[in-house]
Protein backbone atom coordinates (compact mmCIF):
# COMPACT_ATOMS: atom_id res chain seq x y z
CA UNK A 1 0.00 0.00 0.00
CA UNK A 2 2.73 2.75 0.89
CA UNK A 3 5.18 1.58 -2.82
CA UNK A 4 1.46 3.40 -4.85
CA UNK A 5 2.00 7.06 -3.51
CA UNK A 6 5.89 6.14 -4.27
CA UNK A 7 4.87 4.73 -7.91
CA UNK A 8 3.15 7.79 -8.24
CA UNK A 9 5.57 10.59 -7.08
CA UNK A 10 8.30 8.78 -9.41
CA UNK A 11 6.46 8.55 -12.67
CA UNK A 12 5.69 12.43 -12.15
CA UNK A 13 9.15 13.17 -11.51
CA UNK A 14 10.13 11.51 -14.68
CA UNK A 15 7.66 13.30 -16.63
CA UNK A 16 8.41 16.57 -15.15
CA UNK A 17 12.55 15.50 -15.76
CA UNK A 18 11.51 14.38 -19.56
CA UNK A 19 9.65 17.41 -20.48
CA UNK A 20 11.49 20.37 -22.72
CA UNK A 21 12.77 23.45 -20.84
CA UNK A 22 12.49 26.73 -22.41
CA UNK A 23 15.78 26.55 -24.11
CA UNK A 24 14.77 22.80 -25.83
CA UNK A 25 10.90 24.42 -27.32
CA UNK A 26 10.62 24.74 -30.21
CA UNK A 27 11.45 28.23 -31.24
CA UNK A 28 9.72 30.08 -34.66
CA UNK A 29 11.67 32.95 -36.33
CA UNK A 30 12.05 34.69 -39.65
CA UNK A 31 13.69 32.69 -42.10
CA UNK A 32 17.28 33.33 -42.36
CA UNK A 33 18.07 34.46 -45.79
CA UNK A 34 21.56 34.04 -47.31
CA UNK A 35 21.47 35.91 -50.11
CA UNK A 36 22.69 39.59 -50.99
CA UNK A 37 19.50 41.41 -50.27
CA UNK A 38 18.61 39.78 -47.24
CA UNK A 39 18.72 43.06 -45.11
CA UNK A 40 15.86 44.72 -47.42
CA UNK A 41 13.70 41.71 -47.46
CA UNK A 42 10.71 42.63 -45.60
CA UNK A 43 9.73 40.37 -42.66
CA UNK A 44 6.67 38.67 -42.10
CA UNK A 45 4.70 41.45 -39.88
CA UNK A 46 6.16 44.12 -42.89
CA UNK A 47 5.59 42.30 -45.46
CA UNK A 48 1.70 41.61 -44.06
CA UNK A 49 1.10 45.38 -43.00
CA UNK A 50 2.44 46.63 -46.53
CA UNK A 51 -0.21 44.17 -48.18
CA UNK A 52 -3.00 45.15 -46.05
CA UNK A 53 -2.39 48.84 -45.87
CA UNK A 54 -4.51 49.52 -49.75
CA UNK A 55 -7.77 50.39 -50.55
CA UNK A 56 -9.02 47.21 -50.71
CA UNK A 57 -12.54 48.29 -50.62
CA UNK A 58 -12.70 49.96 -54.87
CA UNK A 59 -11.47 46.24 -55.08
CA UNK A 60 -14.03 44.65 -53.92
CA UNK A 61 -16.57 47.17 -55.44
CA UNK A 62 -15.04 46.44 -58.63
CA UNK A 63 -15.90 42.80 -58.44
CA UNK A 64 -18.97 43.75 -57.20
CA UNK A 65 -20.11 45.51 -60.60
CA UNK A 66 -18.17 42.45 -62.45
CA UNK A 67 -21.12 40.01 -61.18
CA UNK A 68 -23.94 42.54 -62.08
CA UNK A 69 -22.48 42.88 -65.34
CA UNK A 70 -21.33 46.74 -65.35
CA UNK A 71 -17.74 45.77 -66.09
CA UNK A 72 -15.27 43.25 -66.91
CA UNK A 73 -11.99 41.58 -66.36
CA UNK A 74 -11.63 41.58 -70.21
CA UNK A 75 -12.42 45.48 -70.24
CA UNK A 76 -9.28 46.63 -68.08
CA UNK A 77 -7.14 45.44 -71.14
CA UNK A 78 -8.62 46.74 -73.80
CA UNK A 79 -9.67 42.96 -75.32
CA UNK A 80 -12.10 40.77 -76.13
CA UNK A 81 -11.08 37.22 -75.04
CA UNK A 82 -12.73 33.91 -76.17
CA UNK A 83 -14.26 32.10 -73.58
CA UNK A 84 -15.79 28.97 -72.84
CA UNK A 85 -18.78 30.41 -71.33
CA UNK A 86 -20.93 32.78 -73.25
CA UNK A 87 -23.13 34.91 -71.37
CA UNK A 88 -26.54 33.72 -70.65
CA UNK A 89 -26.08 30.79 -72.59
CA UNK A 90 -28.05 27.73 -72.48
CA UNK A 91 -27.54 24.12 -74.12
CA UNK A 92 -29.20 21.21 -74.41
CA UNK A 93 -26.61 19.53 -77.02
CA UNK A 94 -24.54 18.13 -74.37
CA UNK A 95 -23.60 14.78 -76.22
CA UNK A 96 -22.18 18.09 -79.16
CA UNK A 97 -20.42 19.60 -76.47
CA UNK A 98 -17.18 21.16 -77.22
CA UNK A 99 -16.43 22.28 -73.85
CA UNK A 100 -17.23 18.65 -71.98
CA UNK A 101 -15.71 16.26 -74.72
CA UNK A 102 -16.14 12.94 -72.54
CA UNK A 103 -16.97 9.80 -74.27
CA UNK A 104 -20.03 8.24 -72.68
CA UNK A 105 -20.18 4.56 -72.28
CA UNK A 106 -22.77 2.41 -73.61
CA UNK A 107 -25.83 2.92 -71.46
CA UNK A 108 -27.20 -0.96 -72.32
CA UNK A 109 -24.01 -1.86 -70.65
CA UNK A 110 -24.44 0.12 -67.01
CA UNK A 111 -27.49 -1.64 -64.86
CA UNK A 112 -26.98 0.43 -62.28
CA UNK A 113 -29.29 3.22 -63.83
CA UNK A 114 -26.73 6.04 -63.27
CA UNK A 115 -27.11 6.90 -66.97
CA UNK A 116 -30.97 7.53 -65.93
CA UNK A 117 -29.88 11.08 -64.37
CA UNK A 118 -29.81 14.10 -65.82
CA UNK A 119 -26.27 16.00 -65.24
CA UNK A 120 -25.89 19.96 -65.59
CA UNK A 121 -22.95 22.07 -65.34
CA UNK A 122 -23.02 25.65 -64.11
CA UNK A 123 -21.06 28.65 -64.59
CA UNK A 124 -21.17 31.07 -62.37
CA UNK A 125 -20.27 34.35 -60.98
CA UNK A 126 -20.68 35.68 -57.91
CA UNK A 127 -18.86 38.27 -55.23
CA UNK A 128 -16.49 37.05 -52.84
CA UNK A 129 -17.24 39.89 -50.68
CA UNK A 130 -20.74 38.82 -50.07
CA UNK A 131 -19.87 35.11 -48.87
CA UNK A 132 -17.95 33.25 -46.56
CA UNK A 133 -16.15 31.21 -48.98
CA UNK A 134 -17.43 28.30 -51.04
CA UNK A 135 -17.07 25.11 -48.93
CA UNK A 136 -21.13 24.81 -47.10
CA UNK A 137 -20.47 25.69 -43.30
CA UNK A 138 -23.21 25.26 -40.43
CA UNK A 139 -24.21 28.93 -39.38
CA UNK A 140 -21.93 30.73 -42.51
CA UNK A 141 -23.60 32.14 -45.39
CA UNK A 142 -21.61 30.02 -48.06
CA UNK A 143 -22.05 29.87 -52.15
CA UNK A 144 -22.23 26.08 -51.57
CA UNK A 145 -24.52 26.46 -49.19
CA UNK A 146 -26.82 29.40 -51.61
CA UNK A 147 -26.78 26.67 -54.61
CA UNK A 148 -27.82 23.71 -53.01
CA UNK A 149 -30.76 25.21 -51.26
CA UNK A 150 -31.49 26.99 -54.38
CA UNK A 151 -30.98 23.64 -56.45
CA UNK A 152 -33.28 21.46 -53.79
CA UNK A 153 -36.20 22.07 -55.79
CA UNK A 154 -35.28 19.84 -58.59
CA UNK A 155 -33.97 16.32 -56.79
CA UNK A 156 -35.76 13.52 -56.98
CA UNK A 157 -38.51 12.21 -55.23
CA UNK A 158 -36.59 8.97 -53.44
CA UNK A 159 -33.59 11.61 -52.49
CA UNK A 160 -36.40 13.91 -51.07
CA UNK A 161 -38.06 11.59 -48.99
CA UNK A 162 -34.51 10.72 -47.69
CA UNK A 163 -33.63 13.91 -46.91
CA UNK A 164 -37.40 14.35 -44.80
CA UNK A 165 -36.94 10.82 -42.76
CA UNK A 166 -33.02 12.29 -41.82
CA UNK A 167 -34.65 15.47 -40.55
CA UNK A 168 -32.49 17.52 -43.42
CA UNK A 169 -33.29 20.29 -45.38
CA UNK A 170 -34.20 19.47 -48.88
CA UNK A 171 -31.06 20.32 -50.98
CA UNK A 172 -29.07 19.09 -53.94
CA UNK A 173 -25.70 18.54 -53.95
CA UNK A 174 -23.24 20.83 -56.09
CA UNK A 175 -19.74 19.98 -57.12
CA UNK A 176 -17.32 22.61 -57.85
CA UNK A 177 -13.70 23.15 -59.76
CA UNK A 178 -11.96 24.62 -56.97
CA UNK A 179 -12.94 26.05 -53.62
CA UNK A 180 -12.42 29.40 -53.01
CA UNK A 181 -11.32 31.36 -49.72
CA UNK A 182 -13.35 34.12 -47.78
CA UNK A 183 -13.60 37.13 -50.02
CA UNK A 184 -12.40 35.67 -52.68
CA UNK A 185 -14.41 36.48 -56.24
CA UNK A 186 -15.34 34.31 -59.47
CA UNK A 187 -15.80 35.07 -63.03
CA UNK A 188 -16.79 31.54 -64.11
CA UNK A 189 -16.52 29.19 -61.20
CA UNK A 190 -17.85 25.74 -62.51
CA UNK A 191 -19.51 23.52 -60.39
CA UNK A 192 -22.19 21.08 -61.31
CA UNK A 193 -25.40 18.79 -60.12
CA UNK A 194 -27.35 16.20 -60.94
CA UNK A 195 -30.77 14.74 -60.86
CA UNK A 196 -32.93 11.31 -61.81
CA UNK A 197 -36.17 13.70 -62.53
CA UNK A 198 -36.87 14.02 -66.26
CA UNK A 199 -38.72 16.89 -66.00
CA UNK A 200 -36.34 19.59 -64.76
CA UNK A 201 -35.95 22.55 -67.29
CA UNK A 202 -32.92 24.49 -68.29
CA UNK A 203 -34.65 27.53 -67.86
CA UNK A 204 -36.22 26.77 -64.42
CA UNK A 205 -33.00 25.92 -62.54
CA UNK A 206 -31.04 29.09 -63.73
CA UNK A 207 -34.17 31.24 -63.13
CA UNK A 208 -34.01 29.89 -59.09
CA UNK A 209 -30.48 30.23 -58.98
CA UNK A 210 -30.82 33.89 -60.48
CA UNK A 211 -33.45 34.82 -57.91
CA UNK A 212 -31.29 33.50 -54.85
CA UNK A 213 -29.00 36.13 -54.19
CA UNK A 214 -29.30 39.10 -56.52
CA UNK A 215 -26.44 41.03 -57.34
CA UNK A 216 -24.00 38.55 -55.48
CA UNK A 217 -24.49 35.91 -57.40
CA UNK A 218 -25.02 35.18 -61.61
CA UNK A 219 -25.41 32.70 -64.02
CA UNK A 220 -23.11 33.20 -66.46
CA UNK A 221 -24.02 29.49 -68.67
CA UNK A 222 -25.94 26.65 -67.77
CA UNK A 223 -25.23 23.39 -69.69
CA UNK A 224 -26.92 19.70 -70.16
CA UNK A 225 -23.21 17.66 -69.93
CA UNK A 226 -21.98 14.35 -70.20
CA UNK A 227 -22.89 12.05 -67.25
CA UNK A 228 -19.30 11.94 -66.93
CA UNK A 229 -18.39 15.16 -66.38
CA UNK A 230 -16.74 16.16 -63.04
CA UNK A 231 -16.01 19.38 -62.73
CA UNK A 232 -12.65 19.21 -61.03
CA UNK A 233 -11.09 15.85 -62.63
CA UNK A 234 -12.31 16.80 -65.74
CA UNK A 235 -10.69 20.31 -65.57
CA UNK A 236 -7.53 20.46 -67.45
CA UNK A 237 -6.53 24.16 -65.72
CA UNK A 238 -7.42 26.90 -64.00
CA UNK A 239 -7.52 30.85 -64.35
CA UNK A 240 -6.57 32.90 -62.05
CA UNK A 241 -6.33 36.99 -61.38
CA UNK A 242 -4.86 38.99 -58.44
CA UNK A 243 -5.98 42.92 -58.65
CA UNK A 244 -3.37 44.57 -56.51
CA UNK A 245 -3.91 48.75 -55.45
CA UNK A 246 -0.41 50.06 -56.31
CA UNK A 247 -1.68 53.55 -55.09
CA UNK A 248 -4.69 55.97 -54.69
CA UNK A 249 -3.76 59.41 -55.63
CA UNK A 250 -5.46 62.44 -53.75
CA UNK A 251 -7.24 60.49 -51.51
CA UNK A 252 -7.29 59.98 -48.23
CA UNK A 253 -7.91 56.39 -45.87
CA UNK A 254 -7.54 56.47 -42.02
CA UNK A 255 -5.50 59.93 -42.21
CA UNK A 256 -2.87 58.51 -44.71
CA UNK A 257 -2.16 59.58 -48.19
CA UNK A 258 -1.64 56.69 -50.82
CA UNK A 259 1.39 58.04 -52.76
CA UNK A 260 2.77 57.00 -56.68
CA UNK A 261 4.60 53.54 -57.21
CA UNK A 262 4.34 52.84 -53.21
CA UNK A 263 3.54 52.67 -49.81
CA UNK A 264 4.67 52.95 -46.80
CA UNK A 265 4.98 49.64 -44.75
CA UNK A 266 3.76 51.07 -41.05
CA UNK A 267 0.81 52.89 -42.50
CA UNK A 268 -2.78 50.92 -42.06
CA UNK A 269 -6.32 52.04 -43.26
CA UNK A 270 -9.60 51.45 -41.51
CA UNK A 271 -9.61 48.33 -44.30
CA UNK A 272 -6.55 47.14 -43.66
CA UNK A 273 -7.56 46.66 -39.76
CA UNK A 274 -10.82 45.33 -40.21
CA UNK A 275 -10.19 42.44 -42.84
CA UNK A 276 -6.88 40.74 -40.95
CA UNK A 277 -6.74 37.60 -42.19
CA UNK A 278 -6.57 35.28 -39.07
CA UNK A 279 -5.09 32.44 -40.44
CA UNK A 280 -1.85 34.55 -40.86
CA UNK A 281 -1.49 35.03 -37.40
CA UNK A 282 1.05 32.17 -36.71
CA UNK A 283 3.46 33.45 -39.31
CA UNK A 284 3.52 37.41 -37.96
CA UNK A 285 2.99 37.06 -34.46
CA UNK A 286 6.42 35.94 -32.90
CA UNK A 287 9.00 38.28 -30.64
CA UNK A 288 11.73 37.85 -33.14
CA UNK A 289 9.52 38.92 -35.85
CA UNK A 290 9.23 42.51 -34.98
CA UNK A 291 9.22 45.34 -37.54
CA UNK A 292 12.54 46.77 -37.89
CA UNK A 293 12.49 50.01 -38.80
CA UNK A 294 15.63 51.11 -41.08
CA UNK A 295 16.10 51.22 -44.74
CA UNK A 296 14.40 48.78 -46.37
CA UNK A 297 12.77 49.75 -49.81
CA UNK A 298 8.55 50.54 -49.52
CA UNK A 299 8.68 50.43 -53.63
CA UNK A 300 8.57 47.77 -56.29
CA UNK A 301 8.58 47.71 -59.96
CA UNK A 302 5.86 46.00 -61.78
CA UNK A 303 8.10 44.92 -64.64
CA UNK A 304 10.65 42.88 -61.97
CA UNK A 305 7.35 41.06 -60.46
CA UNK A 306 6.83 40.33 -64.29
CA UNK A 307 10.20 38.95 -64.93
CA UNK A 308 9.94 36.82 -61.13
CA UNK A 309 6.98 34.84 -62.13
CA UNK A 310 7.74 34.66 -65.65
CA UNK A 311 10.56 31.61 -64.39
CA UNK A 312 8.05 29.70 -63.47
CA UNK A 313 6.41 29.27 -66.93
CA UNK A 314 6.62 25.99 -68.47
CA UNK A 315 7.77 24.34 -65.77
CA UNK A 316 6.31 21.63 -63.37
CA UNK A 317 7.16 22.02 -59.93
CA UNK A 318 6.90 21.71 -56.20
CA UNK A 319 5.18 24.48 -54.88
CA UNK A 320 4.75 23.18 -51.16
CA UNK A 321 6.86 26.43 -49.61
CA UNK A 322 3.83 28.39 -51.76
CA UNK A 323 0.92 26.53 -49.94
CA UNK A 324 -0.80 26.71 -46.40
CA UNK A 325 -3.12 24.34 -44.56
CA UNK A 326 -2.10 21.02 -46.11
CA UNK A 327 -2.38 17.97 -44.71
CA UNK A 328 1.06 16.56 -43.97
CA UNK A 329 0.58 13.35 -46.65
CA UNK A 330 0.38 16.20 -49.08
CA UNK A 331 3.28 18.22 -48.55
CA UNK A 332 5.77 15.91 -50.38
CA UNK A 333 6.33 14.53 -53.70
CA UNK A 334 3.69 14.57 -56.84
CA UNK A 335 0.62 16.20 -54.63
CA UNK A 336 2.57 19.40 -54.19
CA UNK A 337 3.48 19.62 -58.31
CA UNK A 338 1.72 21.72 -60.18
CA UNK A 339 2.62 23.06 -64.26
CA UNK A 340 2.38 26.69 -64.48
CA UNK A 341 1.54 27.89 -68.47
CA UNK A 342 1.38 30.85 -67.96
CA UNK A 343 2.28 33.54 -65.16
CA UNK A 344 2.77 37.61 -65.78
CA UNK A 345 1.97 41.24 -64.04
CA UNK A 346 1.20 44.34 -65.84
CA UNK A 347 0.41 47.73 -64.62
CA UNK A 348 -3.43 48.83 -65.64
CA UNK A 349 -6.22 50.54 -63.76
CA UNK A 350 -9.87 50.13 -62.62
CA UNK A 351 -12.57 52.26 -62.81
CA UNK A 352 -14.07 52.90 -58.91
CA UNK A 353 -17.55 53.52 -60.35
CA UNK A 354 -18.92 55.14 -57.26
CA UNK A 355 -16.75 58.53 -57.60
CA UNK A 356 -15.92 58.03 -61.68
CA UNK A 357 -12.31 57.78 -61.25
CA UNK A 358 -9.70 54.88 -61.54
CA UNK A 359 -7.34 53.52 -59.32
CA UNK A 360 -4.06 52.51 -60.61
CA UNK A 361 -3.15 48.95 -59.97
CA UNK A 362 -0.80 45.71 -60.87
CA UNK A 363 -2.95 42.50 -62.43
CA UNK A 364 -1.22 39.17 -61.46
CA UNK A 365 -2.51 36.64 -64.06
CA UNK A 366 -1.73 32.79 -63.13
CA UNK A 367 -3.01 29.87 -65.13
CA UNK A 368 -2.10 26.13 -64.20
CA UNK A 369 -3.07 22.66 -64.44
CA UNK A 370 -3.79 22.97 -60.76
CA UNK A 371 -3.52 25.09 -57.89
CA UNK A 372 -2.78 24.46 -53.90
CA UNK A 373 -4.30 25.57 -50.78
CA UNK A 374 -3.38 29.52 -51.19
CA UNK A 375 -0.89 28.77 -53.42
CA UNK A 376 -1.95 32.07 -55.53
CA UNK A 377 -1.83 34.66 -52.54
CA UNK A 378 1.56 33.33 -51.55
CA UNK A 379 3.19 33.53 -54.56
CA UNK A 380 1.60 37.17 -54.99
CA UNK A 381 2.81 38.52 -51.80
CA UNK A 382 6.35 36.56 -52.12
CA UNK A 383 6.95 38.27 -55.67
CA UNK A 384 5.99 41.23 -54.33
CA UNK A 385 8.24 41.33 -51.30
CA UNK A 386 10.91 40.27 -53.65
CA UNK A 387 11.16 42.94 -56.07
CA UNK A 388 11.09 45.21 -53.48
CA UNK A 389 14.15 43.70 -52.13
CA UNK A 390 15.76 43.85 -55.43
CA UNK A 391 16.12 39.63 -55.54
CA UNK A 392 17.70 37.94 -58.87
CA UNK A 393 15.24 36.86 -61.10
CA UNK A 394 15.30 33.15 -60.19
CA UNK A 395 14.45 34.32 -56.78
CA UNK A 396 10.89 32.63 -56.40
CA UNK A 397 12.81 29.37 -58.37
CA UNK A 398 15.23 29.17 -55.54
CA UNK A 399 12.69 29.39 -53.09
CA UNK A 400 11.52 25.78 -54.02
CA UNK A 401 14.51 23.97 -52.27
CA UNK A 402 13.38 26.05 -48.63
CA UNK A 403 12.80 24.18 -45.60
CA UNK A 404 10.23 26.54 -43.87
CA UNK A 405 7.64 27.74 -45.15
CA UNK A 406 8.74 30.84 -43.63
CA UNK A 407 10.92 31.34 -46.35
CA UNK A 408 7.92 32.32 -48.68
CA UNK A 409 5.45 35.17 -47.57
CA UNK A 410 1.89 35.24 -45.97
CA UNK A 411 -0.35 34.96 -48.23
CA UNK A 412 -2.05 38.16 -50.01
CA UNK A 413 -5.00 39.56 -48.92
CA UNK A 414 -8.13 37.70 -50.64
CA UNK A 415 -9.65 40.58 -51.86
CA UNK A 416 -7.72 40.85 -54.55
CA UNK A 417 -8.45 37.41 -55.93
CA UNK A 418 -10.72 36.30 -58.70
CA UNK A 419 -11.26 33.16 -60.36
CA UNK A 420 -11.49 33.82 -63.86
CA UNK A 421 -11.93 30.49 -65.71
CA UNK A 422 -11.55 26.73 -65.12
CA UNK A 423 -10.71 24.81 -68.93
CA UNK A 424 -11.71 21.32 -70.31
CA UNK A 425 -10.07 21.89 -73.67
CA UNK A 426 -6.09 22.34 -74.01
CA UNK A 427 -4.62 25.50 -72.80
CA UNK A 428 -4.92 28.33 -75.17
CA UNK A 429 -2.66 31.12 -74.71
CA UNK A 430 -5.71 33.26 -76.30
CA UNK A 431 -7.84 32.54 -73.29
CA UNK A 432 -5.03 34.44 -71.40
CA UNK A 433 -5.95 38.22 -70.44
CA UNK A 434 -2.02 39.37 -70.43
CA UNK A 435 0.21 38.88 -73.65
Amino acid sequence: MLRYPTTVRTLRNLMENSSPTAAQQKVHFHYNHTDSCKFSRWTSRECYEFMYARPWHKVVDFYADMVKGHTSLSGLFGKETPADHEDAEIREDHEKSELVNIPVKDKSRDKSGRWARANFMIVLSYHGGSFDGWQKQPDLNTVQGLVERSLGEFVDEKKAQLLKDKNLPLEACALVAGRTDKGVSASQQVCSFYTWRKDVKIEDVKAALDKAAPGKIRVVSLTKVSREFHPNFSAKWRHYLYIFPIDDVGEKQGGQIWNDDSTDVHQQNECGKSDVDKSNVNEINDENDKLVHGNKPTKFEVGKVNRLLGQLEGKLLSYKMFARDTKASRNIGPPTECFVFHARAIETSIPCAKDGSHMKTMCIELVANRFLRKMVRVLVATAIREAAAGADDDALLKLMDATCRRATAPPAPPDGLCLVDVGYTDYDIRHCLIP
